[in-house]
């Protein structure tokens, strides 16, 4: 969708007449201030996801039975049974 420069001249004279030379100014300052704001909050909300899977990839994967031997199996078995009985 291509703007003309009619079109945009035509988009700020009726801007324009609805708020006021006076007022445009400051909305624009706050259409400004809108966008950093949610700029930010988009940034907070990557760096907050960024951490929660750094988090969850930190944390010690529990020893899978398919990948243990018999000896292990026994071995992890005991463990537990003792860290329940402690």
């Amino acid at each position: 969708m291509n703007f003309g420069t009619t079109e945009i001249l035509l988009i700020v004279a009726v801007l324009f007449l609805l708020f006021g030379a006076t007022r445009l100014p400051q909305l624009a300052k706050s259409l400004g201030q809108s966008r950093k704001a949610f700029k930010e909050g988009m940034r907070e909300a990557e760096e907050d996801e960024a951490e929660q899977r750094s988090r969850l990839a930190a944390k010690p994967a529990t020893p899978q039975i398919t990948e243990m031997s018999d000896d292990e199996l026994a071995a992890e078995m005991r463990r537990r049974a003792e860290a329940k009985q402690s």
